[in-house]
């Protein structure tokens, strides 16, 4: 996410702002059609959590008819992509403009098609990654999705750079993705033998069963998707490739920062679950706090400071080519903190595999975003979007709050009231800073010092109240940033 804030620039010095628009759009689309495969995955990287590295012979099992079933998921998401470019739908869903290039959308079908193409390859390996998580080994997969991103960013603006258009770009994207999953394949050979993970013959009757049982979770996570990235795919009907382009960069910044907690939090899931299962309130209450402590002393305040220099840094960025709105980037900001904050309620829902909330939740916080959409933006441009965006996130943060608590209260553990209310501060501070900006340019280093000064003392008053185990778990993560060691475990640190 962090390389959108450098590659913008140079998109945009390449490609006219309609070229680079169906380039957002086609990815955009991208991330839809290939929820179902993901939704799979995930269903099957909580049960192999259940499972657990003490039965391999079921992992295994699970596995392999994991593979199989995942293989023709892909094979009908080729055939949906295939049925959409014959029936011309990519121009609508593409782009809203009359005038757009056909060769364009005729390309970005191409791109698409070849996109999906490596879906069985992404596929496969996600499922060995999920499945290596009990034995220990999610830090090293989550090092390998890092390098993974960089070459899914570094290939297509290579190729920008020595002229490709959108065809070219998206066919040496896919072949370089291709290329650089081998040494991940060889990786989880040796780590799958290590374990004596083996070969289990793929049952029809168990992928079959665990597909339909994943279908809850693709629904989640298509819902989830329409909150968090496929606005873009219905922004783009209604606002144009160019408002696309203005809407996704300057949601770039908030990006980056949620980009930055899912590096912490990810990796804390297959541990949170699992003391979660084990009722143990300390380290529940330890992972908690790591989560909200970047909240309450890294994001709320990077976000303000960024709220604070970033318009003449966006017009150099974009190369004056798209105009800066200060109220949308503030409200599109808080949209993240809100996001942010409602993390640890979202993992005990998700942990648990609590499918009813998976479900109604997202299913809100979607029709918010597109009600929202539909109404707000004919009349007030991409500013309604980050509006219907922000009402989604806190309608969907209300709803996993009060189903966590319920679950934790029911499994004789507590909800941490008060952490959780001084990262709400957080927010409110966080958006008083950036409303007062957008209304007094003028004054807005006052403002800054001002927001420094709560944060300071809201950071003060969270770390006060964390139990010991936490604020020991916290700064042995934080000596060791950056580093692979900051994924130890909680439960290998003494108490």
């Amino acid at each position: 996410m962090v390389s959108q804030i450098a590659l913008v620039p140079i998109y945009l010095s390449h490609w006219s702002v309609i070229t680079y628009g169906i380039w957002l759009s086609t990815y955009a689309l991208i991330s839809i059609l290939s929820i179902v495969d993901f939704g799979h995955q995930e269903f099957l990287g909580y049960e192999f959590l259940r499972i657990g590295k003490e039965n391999n012979h079921e992992l295994s099992n699970y596995l392999w008819s994991g593979i199989f079933i995942n293989i023709l998921i892909n094979l009908a998401e080729v055939l949906l992509i295939v049925i959409l470019i014959n029936t011309n739908s990519l121009d609508f869903l593409i782009s809203k403009a009359k005038n757009t290039d056909t060769t364009l959308i005729h390309d970005a079908g191409l791109v698409l098609l070849f996109q999906s193409f490596t879906w069985p390859v992404f596929g496969i390996a996600g499922i060995f990654f999920r499945a290596l998580a009990p034995y220990g080994h999610s830090p090293r997969m989550f090092w390998w999705n890092f390098l993974t991103a960089i070459v899914n960013s570094a290939a297509p603006i290579t190729a920008v750079i020595f002229g490709a258009d959108l065809l070219t770009t998206g066919l040496i994207t896919a072949c370089a993705i291709t290329i650089f999953n081998i040494p991940i394949y060889i990786d989880l050979f040796f780590l799958a033998r290590k374990e004596k993970i083996k070969f289990s013959k793929p049952s029809w009757a168990l992928g079959s069963y665990n597909f339909v049982r994943s279908l809850a979770i693709f629904g989640k996570v298509l819902l989830e998707n329409v909150r968090q990235q496929g606005v873009r795919l219905f922004l783009a009907p209604l606002s144009g490739a160019t408002g696309l382009v203005a809407f996704s960069t300057m949601r770039t910044g908030a990006n980056v920062a949620l980009q930055g907690l899912r590096t912490i939090t990810n990796p804390l899931m297959p541990e949170l679950v699992r003391f979660l299962h084990q009722r143990d309130q300390d380290r529940v209450d330890a992972s908690f706090g790591i989560i909200w402590i970047m909240v309450v002393a890294l994001i709320a305040p990077a976000i303000v400071v960024l709220q604070a220099v970033v318009e003449p840094l966006y017009t150099i960025w974009t190369r004056g080519q798209v105009p800066f709105d200060s109220l949308l980037f503030a409200i599109l900001s808080l949209a993240i903190l809100v996001y942010a904050v409602a993390q640890p309620a979202m993992a005990v829902v998700i942990g648990n595999n609590m499918l009813g909330p998976q479900v109604v939740l997202p299913a809100l916080a979607a029709f918010i975003v597109i009600a929202g959409l539909f109404i707000l933006v004919p009349s007030n441009g991409i500013l309604g979007a980050g509006v219907a965006l922000l009402l989604a996130e806190i309608a969907a943060a209300i709803g996993y709050k009060t189903v966590a608590k319920r679950w934790l209260e029911t499994n004789d553990l507590r909800w941490p009231r008060q952490p959780f209310s001084i990262a709400v501060m957080s927010i409110w501070i966080a958006a008083f800073a950036m409303g007062a900006m957008t209304q007094l340019p003028h004054m807005k280093w006052m403002i800054l010092l001002v927001a420094i000064a709560l944060f300071s003392w809201n950071f003060w008053r969270y770390w006060q109240i964390l139990p010991a185990f936490a604020t020991k778990r916290i700064r042995k993560l934080l000596m060791n940033l950056p580093g692979a060691r900051k994924m130890q475990p909680v439960d290998q640190l003494s108490d």
